[in-house]
């Protein structure tokens, strides 16, 4: 993603949702300094992991156990949606790759990341104290940020979980992108959480054309 090109949109998220630049970028900061040789993964993972691929992205929407039966998913390489990750441990399944700002059910996400999955975290001005006390916890994992990105901390575009799953597989050459778990319309949200995924809705529909 380059920037130049995400800023217009970023600036108008934040106008929109009245979140703070300055907010994410300190957040930013602090979790480009916990990340070390020790507990990073390459962007040669990721792309190792998608490019090529036939990606399914799983969201959190009430509906996603019961998709989840209905798919093969041997035939997809898995992104979970933060919280999508305790639907996919409590089937014993485990994702290949989680995107996550720390706010789902984090313990599955440490068993999921134990067992093999790379995790993209995404740092924001109301989640570093969450990333203090759980990016210790993890290890194989890359940082990424809305604002502007540093040296290890990426913007791969997206602004909430799910549609940053997207731009995920997108930046890194999916062959397809599939979607489980997804309820765009979802009326029994708070209005916060209506106004993300209407920006889900515009951004996904964006790459889309």
């Amino acid at each position: 993603m380059d920037f130049k090109e995400w800023e217009p949109i970023y600036k108008s998220i934040l106008e929109d949702m009245g979140f703070s630049r300055e907010g994410d970028e300190q957040a930013a900061l602090i979790l480009s300094g916990m990340l070390t040789s020790f507990n990073s993964a390459k962007l040669s993972d990721l792309e190792h992991l998608i490019k090529g691929k036939d990606i399914l992205v799983c969201g959190n929407a009430p509906g996603l156990n019961k998709e989840l039966e209905q798919i093969d998913m041997q035939s997809f390489v898995v992104i979970a949606a933060d919280g999508a990750t305790t639907a996919l441990v409590d089937n014993d399944l485990t994702p290949d790759i989680i995107v996550t700002d720390l706010d789902g059910d984090v313990d599955k996400e440490i068993i999921a990341n134990r067992n093999g999955a790379l995790v993209v975290v995404h740092a924001h001005g109301d989640n570093i104290d969450k990333l203090r006390k759980y990016i210790p916890l993890l290890t194989f994992l890359i940082g990424s940020t809305q604002a502007s990105p540093l040296y290890n901390v990426h913007n791969f575009g997206g602004f909430s979980d799910g549609d940053r799953c997207v731009f995920l597989a997108d930046e890194f050459g999916a062959v397809s992108i599939t979607l489980i778990g997804f309820d765009l319309d979802d009326k029994n949200v708070n209005p916060i959480k209506k106004k993300k995924l209407q920006w889900a809705r515009k951004l996904i529909d964006q790459l889309e054309s």
